[in-house]
């Protein structure tokens, strides 16, 4: 962050330098010093600073000068800097002068000339305008900036992205901000494709793919290498389990991941029941300390997808989605699952205009005093309820069920039961979603019959659908898509026909040999952020054994 300015302004080349360095001596190691030979130079040069989204303490103008005075320039930098300080050089016979421009400009003191010696008749002054000034002041962000407009998916996606992969940045709704629109304006974007990228260089992106604003904010999107010894797709919990016992224990690991480190679990806003954290811990917190852990053990982290992966004299090539393929020993499946859609009229059409699937940590603060609905009866929803509890005004949870009991761990359930805004609506589904442009109504049917209500925002939480479409048939999966492994391939009736070693397949090794499945992919897991721990890091191993007996 670079420091805050005190601009020093008078046409007289002499008394400019004397202020300029009496400054310096005082206040370089804090402050810039800048300064202008006219009023018209230091308004350009203000104008200038604000683009940059530079911080001004301070204004310190001589009266006498050509074209525009002191008091002028103090008045017309209110626009600019508002919370400035101002102060105003005068001769002693412009005294009077002065006190008018207290209340014309609004200038907070003026010294006369000389103010030497300055310890005596400067400092002490500007001390204490910028002790003021400091302890009101809110320095500027000087991230990224995201305008974009609040009901569209391309936002929030962009948004989400963002979030998960603890890129701090600010959000402008292009409707209502006037920074937004300044920042439009400046770059001659009044048509801009939403929403826009600014970055602090300068620099900004309409619209981007979410490659390319992966590889904006320094994600890697290229391998360093073409062959690993372990290939992890999916860096959920079980996938940074993964990275971390096979790159600890001498394996060249690589973890591709399309979205950001955490999967699911990395969405939740608080998690309290993994072992070793009393007081609990969100999912975002969990997911950045295995992603450092993991990255202490080099393990490389790749942003992308797999596309497809093939498997040739015991070797497995996983082709990415640029069409680059990486060959290594072993590969683990982790790539997780996915929210099931809600298949009711108007959702469709209204996602990302207010209604979301998951989406909690994205769009909570932005639900400040509104009224929002989430449906499902899981950990994760009753997580985000508690999440949106804190700003929304009230949040109803649907659920099917007659209670929440068979499916939501009881912590939660009691937190629930605490908070007064949060409201559980059981024997309840969404039949209709309403909205011109975005989300405003609901139709809810519910055990006494159904009604309409007002609602800004539906989020969704229910069920799962594996990532697997992308695998080969060689992969065998259930009926639902999951992977099959281990002792549960046996009951497959295309095993046999598959499997030509004379071993069983290790516990987490799938249908192919080599091919090794963790976490919620997988036929059979338990859903809970500890055993996709337990599940990543018992998998490494098995891939050991498997290397070993080749």
């Amino acid at each position: 962050m670079s420091k805050p300015v005190i601009l020093a302004i008078d046409d007289d080349v002499s008394v400019l330098e004397a202020v300029v360095q009496d400054l310096r001596r005082r206040y370089a190691a804090s402050y810039r010093i800048l300064r202008a030979g006219s009023g018209q130079a230091a308004l350009d040069l203000a104008k200038q600073l604000k683009q940059r989204s530079e911080s001004v303490a301070l204004f310190l103008s001589d009266q006498r000068m050509p074209g525009m005075n002191g008091t002028e320039f103090l008045e017309r930098s209110i626009e600019i800097f508002p919370d400035a300080k101002r102060a105003l050089l005068t001769a002693y016979s412009d005294t009077e002068a002065a006190i008018r421009a207290i209340n014309a400009a609004r200038i907070h003191y003026y010294l006369t000339k000389p103010w030497d010696p300055p310890e005596e008749k400067l400092y002490p002054v500007i001390d204490d305008l910028l002790e003021t000034w400091c302890d009101t002041h809110k320095a500027p962000f000087e991230g990224l900036r995201v305008v974009g407009a609040r009901y569209a998916l391309r936002d929030h996606n962009v948004r989400q992205f963002l979030t998960r992969n603890y890129v701090p940045y600010v959000w402008l709704d292009v409707e209502s901000s006037p920074e937004a629109q300044q920042l439009l304006e400046q770059n001659s974007l009044t048509d801009a494709k939403l929403p826009v990228l600014f970055f602090n260089d300068g620099s900004y992106i309409e619209q981007p793919a979410q490659s390319q604003l992966a590889e904006r904010i320094g994600l890697r999107t290229q391998p360093s290498q073409d062959v690993y010894d372990l290939v992890v797709m999916g860096a959920g919990l079980a996938g940074l389990a993964a990275g971390v016992y096979g790159a600890s224990e001498g394996l060249r690991t690589l973890v591709i991941e399309q979205e950001a480190p955490g999967g699911q679990a990395g969405t939740s806003s608080r998690i309290e029941n993994y072992l070793g954290f009393p007081t609990g811990l969100s999912g975002a917190e969990l997911a950045q300390r295995a992603y450092q852990q993991a990255v202490r053990f080099n393990v490389e982290f790749l942003s992308g997808r797999a596309a497809s992966v093939r498997s040739d004299q015991g070797y497995h090539f996983v082709c990415l989605g640029d069409g680059r393929e990486v060959s290594s020993q072993t590969c683990l499946i982790a790539t997780g699952v996915d929210w099931r859609r809600l298949d009711v009229p108007g959702v469709e059409q209204l996602t990302g205009a207010g209604i979301y699937y998951g989406a909690a940590l994205a769009e909570a603060r932005s639900c400040k005093g509104e009224e929002v609905f989430l449906v499902g009866g899981a950990n994760s929803a009753g997580q985000a309820a508690l999440a949106f509890g804190q700003y929304a005004r009230r949040v109803v949870i649907l659920v099917r069920a007659s209670s929440l009991e068979s499916s939501m761990s009881k912590y939660l359930i009691d937190e629930i039961a605490r908070e007064s805004n949060i409201e559980v609506w059981t024997g309840s589904k969404v039949v209709e979603a309403v909205g011109n442009g975005r989300l405003q109504q609901l139709r809810v049917a519910r055990p006494d019959g159904e009604q309409t209500v007002s609602a800004t925002g539906l989020f969704i939480f229910i069920g799962a659908e594996p990532k697997t479409d992308w695998l080969p048939p060689a992969v065998l999966k259930d009926e639902r898509g999951f992977v099959l492994s281990g002792n549960d391939l046996k009951r497959c009736s295309q095993f046999p026909r598959q499997w030509q070693l004379q071993r069983d397949p290790f516990l987490l090794e799938s249908s192919v040999p080599g091919i090794f499945v963790a976490g919620d992919v997988r036929h059979g897991s338990i859903k809970r952020c500890a055993s996709a721990v337990g599940e990543g890091s018992i998998a490494v191993q098995f891939i050991h054994q498997y290397m070993a007996a080749r």
